[in-house]
C-alpha cells in the first residue's frame, strides 16, 4: 500500500477511535437519547436534513456561485453529523447524552436520507443522480456506528476499564489525525487556493452562520440541548460529503478541496459559537 493510500485509511481509524473513546466516557442511555425524546428528535432531523438543505438550494440559485461550491453546499447540507462533534459540543457546554444519540441517529438515518435528498435535489436541477445507500452505509459504518456501539458496549461491560483507556485512546487518535490531516492539507492545499475568491468563502461562512442559528432555534428551551443541535447543524461530515461527490461527478478532487475549505472555514465561524455557548452554560 503506497502513501497515498495510506492517509485515508489513517484518517479512518483516527476518526473511529474518537468516536470509540467517546463513547467509552458516555452515560447509560446515550444511545437512545432522542427515541426518548420524539419532539426533540423531530426537531433535529427538521433542522438537518430539511431546512438546511433548502438553504443550500436557494443559495445555489439566488447566489452566482461557482458550480463545484453550489455542489459542496448541497453536499455538506445532506451528510449527517462528523464523528468528532460530539467532544467538541461538550466543550461547548452541550449535552453530551445528545450529541451521541444524535451522532447515531444521524448516521442511520443517513443511509437512507442521503441517496433520496440527492436524487429529489438532482431532479430540481435537471439532473439524474444516484448514491448507492451502501456507499454511505459503509463511511457511516466504519468512521461512527462500529467504533460507537464498541465503545458502549466496553463502557456498558467494564466501566472502570471504559474510563482508564477513553484518554489514552483519544490521545493515540489525535496524533493519528494529525498525521493523515497535514499531507492531505499540503497535497491539496493548490486546489483549495484555486477555490478562494468569487464569495467562496462568504457563501460557507454564510451557510454556517445559518446553520447555526436554525440549529439554536430549533435547539428548544434547553441551552444544552440548542448548542448541541446548532453545531449539528452547521457542521457537517466531510467524508460522507466526499464520498457523494464521488458517485454525483467527475470532479472530486475539485470537490474535496471545496469539502476540506468548507470545513475550515466552518471551524472558524464556528469557534466564536463555541465559546458563548460555554460562557453562557457557566453563566
Amino acid at each position: 500500500m503506497n502513501v497515498a493510500k495510506l492517509i485515508p485509511v489513517v484518517l479512518q481509524v483516527s476518526i473511529a477511535l474518537i468516536v470509540c473513546s467517546i463513547a467509552l466516557r458516555a452515560e447509560p442511555g446515550s444511545l437512545s437519547y432522542l427515541f426518548r425524546r420524539p419532539s426533540l428528535l423531530l426537531r433535529s432531523l427538521l433542522s438537518m436534513n430539511v431546512v438546511m438543505p433548502c438553504v443550500a438550494v436557494l443559495m445555489a440559485q439566488l447566489f452566482h456561485l461557482r458550480p463545484e461550491i453550489e455542489t459542496t453546499l448541497i453536499l455538506l447540507s445532506v451528510s449527517p453529523v462528523p464523528p468528532i462533534l460530539p467532544g467538541k459540543q461538550g466543550k461547548a457546554g452541550g449535552n453530551v447524552s445528545y450529541g451521541i444519540g444524535l451522532l447515531f441517529v444521524a448516521a442511520l438515518v443517513s443511509i437512507v436520507t442521503v441517496p433520496l435528498s440527492v436524487t429529489l435535489i438532482g431532479k430540481l436541477f435537471g439532473f439524474d443522480l444516484h448514491v448507492p445507500a451502501a456507499a454511505i452505509a459503509k463511511v457511516v459504518g466504519i468512521t461512527v456506528l462500529i467504533p460507537l456501539l464498541v465503545g458502549l458496549v466496553v463502557a456498558r461491560i467494564a466501566p472502570a476499564f471504559a474510563q482508564r483507556i477513553a484518554k489514552p485512546i483519544n490521545m493515540v487518535s489525535m496524533l493519528l489525525v494529525l498525521a493523515g490531516l497535514v499531507p492531505i492539507l499540503f497535497l491539496m492545499w493548490p486546489a483549495i487556493q484555486s477555490l478562494i475568491g468569487d464569495f467562496t468563502l462568504v457563501a460557507f461562512v454564510v451557510f454556517t452562520v445559518i446553520g447555526l442559528l436554525v440549529g439554536t432555534l430549533l435547539g428548544g428551551p434547553d441551552p444544552a440541548d440548542r448548542t448541541v443541535l446548532g453545531l449539528s447543524t452547521a457542521v457537517r461530515h466531510p467524508g460522507v460529503a466526499i464520498t457523494i461527490a464521488g458517485a454525483v461527478t467527475d470532479d472530486k478532487k475539485i470537490i474535496a478541496a471545496a469539502v476540506l475549505l468548507a470545513a475550515l472555514v466552518g471551524a472558524v465561524v464556528a469557534a466564536p459559537y463555541v465559546k458563548m455557548r460555554r460562557k453562557a452554560g457557566a453563566a
